[in-house]
C-alpha cells in the first residue's frame, strides 16, 4: 500500500467507513504499509465493531483474548465474539465455540460449544469441522458417533488440516467410525507429517517399520522417527533410541542410542528410562556406572514398570550393582508377576 493510497483509506475512515476502519484496524495490526501499533489498530477495530462490522467485531474479540493493544479480558472477548458470531461470522463462531469448551470468559458447556463449532462447520470452516470431530470422536457435548466424527475430520483434512489429516488417519488406521484401510492411513499420515505435525511423523515411521500400508522400510522408518524426534516427540526419541541400539534401518550406535533415550528420558518415558539404566549398566554407549543404572532402573520399578521390577529383581538375586538379597529379589519379581511378566513369574518359581 502506498502513502497515496494509504491517505484514501485514512480519509474514508475518519468520515465513518466501518469497513475502511477495520482495513486500517489489519494494517496496524500486521503494520502493512505503517509502523506497526497494536493500541492504533484496536482504537479503528472498534470504531467498526461499535457500527456493526462483523470482521471488525471478530479482531476486536481477538484482541481482548490474545491481549494485543489491550490487557486481556476473556469476557469482553466474548462480548466481541458473540455479536460477530450472531452475524455468521464463521471465525467469531469458532472461536465463541472455543470459549465455551474452555470455559474462557463463560461458563464451560462443552454442548453449547458443539452449536457454535457446527455452525462455523457448516461454512467450512476447517477449525471448526477438526473439533466438532473431536467432540463426535470423544463424546463432547454430543452423543459419541465415530463416523460423525470422521465426516468432520475428512473435511477438514481435504482442506489441508493437519490435526485433522492426523485423526483421520488414526481411524482409517484403528477401523474407527470407517472400514479399516492402511493404505488410506498411510496417505493422511503423510500429507499431516508433511507439514511437520510430529506425531504424524511418527506414525508414519511406525508403518513404515510394521510394513502397515506401505512396503516395510526401517530405513524410512527411521527417516520420519528422526524428524519427529527432532521436535521433541518422546516417543520417537525413544524408538530412535532403540533402532540405533539394535542397528535397525542404519548402523548400530550405542552412544546415538543413548542419546535418545536420555533425550526421551527427560520426558518422563519410562521404557527410556528404564533402557538407558541398561546402557549405563552394561557400559553401551556411555561409561558404565552401576549406581547411575540402579538409579534410573528404580524409579521405573517404583513407578510400576514391570520389565524394570524384574531386573531390579535380577539385580538383588545376584548381586549386581546392590548388594545381594533375595528377599528383596522375590519382592520385585513378585511385583512385575503381577503385572504378567513372564520371566519373573518362572524367578518365583525357582525361588519358592
Amino acid at each position: 500500500m502506498n502513502e497515496v493510497e494509504f491517505r484514501g483509506l485514512l480519509r474514508q475512515a475518519e468520515q465513518g467507513d466501518a469497513k475502511a476502519q477495520c482495513t486500517l484496524g489489519v494494517y496496524y495490526a500486521t503494520g502493512e504499509g505503517v509502523e506497526q501499533d497494536l493500541a492504533e489498530s484496536l482504537r479503528w477495530y472498534r470504531l467498526s465493531a461499535e457500527q456493526g462490522n462483523a470482521k471488525a467485531q471478530y479482531k476486536l474479540g481477538l484482541c481482548y483474548y490474545n491481549g494485543q493493544g489491550v490487557e486481556p479480558d476473556l469476557a469482553e472477548a466474548v462480548k466481541w465474539f458473540r455479536l460477530a458470531a450472531e452475524q455468521g461470522n464463521d471465525k467469531a463462531q469458532y472461536s465463541l465455540g472455543v470459549c465455551y469448551d474452555e470455559g474462557d470468559g463463560v461458563e464451560e458447556d462443552p454442548a453449547e460449544a458443539v452449536r457454535w463449532y457446527l455452525l462455523a462447520a457448516e461454512q467450512g470452516n476447517a477449525e471448526a469441522q477438526y473439533s466438532l470431530g473431536g467432540c463426535y470422536y470423544n463424546g463432547q457435548g454430543v452423543e459419541p458417533d465415530l463416523a460423525e466424527a470422521v465426516k468432520w475430520f475428512r473435511l477438514a483434512a481435504e482442506q489441508g488440516h493437519a490435526l485433522a489429516q492426523f485423526n483421520l488417519g488414526v481411524c482409517y488406521y484403528n477401523g474407527q467410525g470407517v472400514e479399516q484401510g492402511y493404505a488410506e492411513a498411510v496417505k493422511w499420515f503423510r500429507l499431516a507429517a508433511e507439514q511437520g505435525y510430529a506425531e504424524a511423523q511418527f506414525n508414519l515411521g511406525v508403518c513404515y517399520d510394521e510394513g502397515d500400508g506401505v512396503e516395510e522400510d526401517p530405513a524410512e522408518a527411521v527417516r520420519w522417527y528422526l524428524l519427529a524426534a527432532e521436535q521433541g516427540y518422546a516417543r520417537a526419541q525413544y524408538v530412535l533410541g532403540f533402532c540405533y541400539e539394535k542397528g535397525r534401518g542404519g548402523e548400530k550406535d550405542e552412544s546415538e542410542a543413548v542419546k535418545w533415550y536420555r533425550l526421551a528420558a527427560e520426558q518422563g518415558h519410562a521404557v527410556a528410562q528404564f533402557n538407558l539404566g541398561v546402557c549405563y549398566d552394561e557400559g553401551d554407549g556411555v561409561e558404565e556406572d552401576p549406581a547411575e543404572a540402579q538409579m534410573r532402573i528404580r524409579r521405573e520399578a517404583d513407578q510400576s514398570y514391570a520389565e524394570a521390577q524384574y531386573v531390579l529383581g535380577l539385580c538383588y538375586d545376584e548381586g549386581a550393582g546392590v548388594e545381594k538379597d533375595q528377599a528383596e529379589a522375590m519382592r520385585w519379581y513378585l511385583l512385575a508377576a503381577e503385572q504378567g511378566h513372564a520371566e519373573a513369574q518362572e524367578k518365583l518359581e525357582d525361588l519358592l
